[in-house]
């Protein structure tokens, strides 16, 4: 058997993606992401009991070779994440957005910042009470990394779940800033925590306003540069290619250039789905280009999920690493919560979205693919070993319980909301 290339390992993923995606529509019908991730984890764990009632089999190593072959963090961070950003930004109304400007500020900065320190510390006395304790320094990481909305799930959700444009609009411009805020924070710490660079408040500020505002300055330049080039011209092949090269060329220079990549993606997006698809577009040109980037949405949302439900066979499931994840499925509900519970009790004043707010931003809150690429960019050690189980645990509860259930959630709170204005109007 010859060796397994790139294209052999994208390959196998399109066609699990496609079967257990076909699977899934004709007889779960769950929604996409849930039941991909279900199925990926099934299997996996179907391989590791087929393993163990065999012994002679090969079976979950062989998978373990290949998803290691795969490298998550990196077909994530530097491959996929571009594309996923973008097709999300273009999705996202910027009038809607602009009216929840402020909360979506605060959230993706500030609230980022407090779930990381709630969920830090509340995780290094759930570890220190379970006898697996992580060093304080290694808890932050763990709260940088777990913090962030994951764009691609929260999106997926918003499509489906009936709420009002604005706080859609806000749970989604939430989820594709504060990304790459988290990531930002998450590298600091890890610095810090692996002792490559000494804590400084002042250095670690330039640091993120560097790479944050650098990576939303260079999408403004590409997604405006992009913009006149399209309206310059009616050919939507062109057009098409240029939101291409928008994509993969911005992602590219914002790493060279050490600037967030997701910030300037998510950037672009928006300009080019709201200012150039309103100014600079023909309708044909209009039609090819949104057709052809749900559809790369749409593909690269299944092999994701896929991946995030096959690499569970990779965790080390010791008891006490598997109760540390549950406790952090508590611990980051928790954070969440306060986390945007606080700034919007803050700012009622500046902004009303509602009551369903807080349950949407909650609950609607997922974590997701970039998470778990994080957790498995740490260095090898123990305390990798029980951090990556419990981004899976948060991970799977988020993408599956979370995800499976916020429609229903919104629609009865919905559903009480009118019954108590008909008692109150008897």
């Amino acid at each position: 058997m010859h060796d397994l290339t790139a294209f052999d390992a994208a390959a196998i993923l399109i066609v699990l993606a496609a079967l257990l995606g076909y699977l899934n529509h004709v007889w779960l019908k769950l929604p996409s992401t849930v039941g991909l991730t279900v199925m990926g984890a099934v299997a996996s764990v179907l391989v590791v009991l087929y393993d163990r009632a065999l012994p002679s089999s090969m079976l979950a190593e062989n998978l373990t070779a290949f998803l290691s072959g795969v490298d998550f963090h990196k077909t994530l961070m530097e491959g996929m994440l571009s594309f996923l950003l973008f097709a999300g930004a273009m999705h996202v109304d910027w009038q809607d957005m602009h009216k929840g400007r402020w909360p979506i500020l605060v959230f993706s900065t500030v609230g980022v910042l407090i779930s990381t320190a709630i969920v830090g510390f509340l995780f290094h006395f759930l570890t220190r009470a379970l006898g697996v304790e992580v060093p304080l320094s290694w808890c932050f990481v763990f709260g940088a990394l777990i913090s962030p909305t994951d764009p691609v799930a929260v999106m997926g959700v918003m499509k489906r779940a009936s709420v009002p444009e604005t706080l859609q609009a806000t749970v989604a411009g939430e989820s594709l800033f504060n990304d790459g805020v988290g990531v930002v924070v998450f590298s600091i710490l890890l610095a810090i925590a692996m002792g490559t660079e000494p804590f400084s408040l002042a250095g670690a500020t330039l640091d993120f306003l560097h790479e944050a505002g650098g990576g939303a300055l260079l999408g403004l330049v590409s997604g405006w540069i992009a913009y006149r080039m399209m309206r310059s011209i009616d050919e939507y092949n062109i057009e098409v290619l240029i939101s291409l090269a928008v994509v993969m060329g911005g992602y590219s220079l914002a790493m060279a250039l050490h600037v967030s990549g997701p910030v300037a993606m998510a950037v672009a997006g928006i300009i080019i789905g709201n200012q150039g698809v309103a100014y600079a577009m023909s309708d044909t040109t209009q039609d090819y280009l949104i057709k052809f980037w749900a559809l790369v949405d749409e593909m690269l949302n299944a092999v994701l999920f896929l991946l995030i439900g096959l690499e569970v066979i990779i965790l080390a499931l010791e008891a006490r690493y598997v109760l540390a994840g549950f406790g952090a499925i508590l611990i980051a509900l928790a954070a969440r919560i306060i986390s945007v519970g606080l700034p919007l009790r803050a700012m009622r004043g500046m902004i009303d979205m509602g009551p369903l707010a807080l349950p949407t931003l909650v609950w609607g809150g997922l974590r997701g693919g970039i998470s778990v690429a994080l957790a498995l960019s740490l260095p090898e050690s123990e305390i990798r070993a029980e951090l990556l189980v419990a981004t899976y645990a948060v991970v799977l509860f988020a993408v599956v319980v979370q995800g499976g259930t916020i429609g229903n959630l919104i629609e009865r709170i919905k559903a009480r909301q009118m019954l108590d204005t008909e008692i109150s109007n008897l």
